[in-house]
């Protein structure tokens, strides 16, 4: 089985503002193994801080007792022992070495002639070898090498064949590849070394990466590295969510990824990274399962006219069907049919044409907005069960900001207070704090999200929208105020009465 190896604790964590804290580190490394199913994971380069030492030998202080500590490995040097030093005493087995790839890198950075450095590899192979450390070397800048000095590469791959190490990292350093290089050179390293373990490192300097390592493991690598969410140096790694999705579906090869934890373990990164998953990332992006364009809804109830294999729920996910200028009856529909509304055709009718209204003005429309703009277009809007009256918000220096709301319930009016870490957590705690009394469910929030216009208006309208789940169902709802505040307050409002709907 081809084995993946996820570098998004070491390489991933070159990216341009980057840094994870050890507990952020642990945290990943258990959800690449134990959750994803990743089968090994480079986790730091070695001596860089006794921070990184103290988080290192905790990993693998996890990973040891856990049976995995064979799956962690370290990027090292040719430091006479140094690396290898520190990689045993933080508790790992394994050493990814890094050598040189190509005539340049050897006599212009190193300033060595390519027997001195093969000779020193060789010094650090056998150190390692004494050492009972398991060997991974790394060919750096290989793609230059191999393109550019070919009988360097093929003198110290001759070289380096015969000796205990386990596996040769060919990467694209500096990601100059396309897959037709990647074909060219891939292919004269797997025939002339066909019995040895490969694995290819792709940069994504010209957006190939992931293309460039389908066409590896269409060769015959036996290995692939990839970061989750695409993090790493300059333009990052190949994505970790893309290159399994292009495996699985375009060439059949099976890996040991569980694919429903991959949405799972990309917002934890997210989260810890601070670098925001683009809207229109494949697999993981927030747009991707959203279906716009009505046609594509109306595709979907003929057929399945629209499908492809990039199913949503294969990666914990859900189809959606965005609401707003593009949407036609079909996008509507469904929408309401997941609400459990039914709609006769001409009532639907009224109904696209106020999302579409709204839609022209760049209002963004959720599931949460329809049971209102149903009401409201059919001239039949109810009075909501649920109120939000009135509320106070105090902000004092050196104090929590406490919130205080007066709300009708089902006609009775109910007042709380309550403390909190900001003035919407206190305005929340105090909801729950009345809807505890009053023997009422409390959903789960799951994502908060502010949209403030650029330009500098200080009246612009404020846009928040928040994720909930409830009973297993997850549906957004949003608010819309000059102030962030006001508009969550609206958003949870809309929260309120449709769980009282279900």
């Amino acid at each position: 089985m081809l084995e993946i190896m996820d570098t998004t604790l070491r390489d991933g964590e070159q990216t341009s503002g980057v840094s994870f804290s050890g507990q952020e580190k642990l945290h990943i490394a258990k959800l690449l193994l134990s959750d994803l199913g990743v089968n090994r994971i480079e986790i730091a380069s070695a001596r860089v801080s006794d921070g990184e030492f103290e988080t290192v030998s905790k990993i693998a202080k996890v990973a040891t007792d856990a049976g995995m500590i064979d799956r962690i490995e370290i990027l090292g040097f040719i430091d006479g022992g140094q690396s290898l030093k520190w990689i045993k005493e933080t508790g790992c087995r394994n050493i990814n070495m890094l050598t040189k790839g190509s005539y340049k890198h050897v006599t212009e950075q190193l300033r060595k002639t390519p027997e001195q450095h093969l000779n020193d590899i060789k010094n650090e192979v056998e150190l390692a070898d004494k050492m009972n450390i398991g060997v991974n070397v790394y060919l750096e800048d290989w793609s230059n090498g191999i393109m550019n000095s070919e009988d360097y590469v093929y003198y110290m791959m001759d070289n380096l064949k015969d000796l205990p190490i386990k596996r040769f990292m060919i990467p694209d350093t500096l990601g100059i590849l396309n897959p037709h290089t990647t074909w060219k050179y891939c292919r004269k390293m797997l025939a002339r070394y066909p019995d040895l373990h490969f694995d290819f490192h792709a940069h994504n300097d010209y957006d190939l990466a992931v293309a460039n390592t389908m066409v590896a493991v269409e060769l015959g690598v036996k290995g692939v590295h990839l970061t989750m969410n695409g993090l790493g140096e300059r333009a990052g790694n190949a994505s970790l969510s893309s290159t399994v999705a292009v495996l699985h579906d375009q060439l059949k090869i099976q890996t040991s990824i569980h694919e429903n934890q991959i949405n799972k373990v990309a917002r934890v990164v997210e989260t810890y990274s601070g670098q925001i998953i683009a809207a229109n990332q494949p697999v993981i992006g927030e747009n991707v399962f959203t279906q716009c364009a009505g046609i594509h809804a109306d595709g979907d109830n003929k057929n399945n006219l629209y499908f492809n294999e990039l199913m949503p729920e294969r990666f914990g996910r859900i189809r959606e069907y965005a609401m707003g200028k593009l949407s036609g009856k079909a996008n509507i529909r469904k929408n309401i049919e997941m609400l459990g509304i039914e709609l006769d055709d001409n009532s639907m009718k009224k109904v696209t044409e106020k999302v579409i209204e709204l839609g022209d003005k760049k209002e963004i429309i959720t599931q949460g907005d329809l049971h209102y703009i149903i009401a409201d277009v059919m001239n039949n809007a109810k009075e909501a069960e649920i109120k939000i009256l009135s509320y106070a918000f105090s902000l004092t220096k050196g104090l929590r900001p406490t919130a205080t709301v007066k709300a009708r319930v089902n006609g009775k009016i109910y007042e709380e207070t309550a403390p909190g870490d900001g003035q919407y957590h206190a305005f929340s705690k105090a909801m729950w704090k009345m809807f505890s009394k009053l023997n009422k469910p409390k959903p789960e929030l799951l994502n908060y999200m502010v949209f403030i216009p650029p330009g500098g208006r200080t009246d612009a309208l404020v846009q928040t929208i928040i994720t909930w789940r409830f009973k297993d169902n997850e549906f957004k709802t949003r608010g819309l105020d000059a102030d962030q505040t006001v508009a969550a307050v609206k958003a949870t409002e809309k929260m309120l009465n449709i769980l009282e709907e279900m």
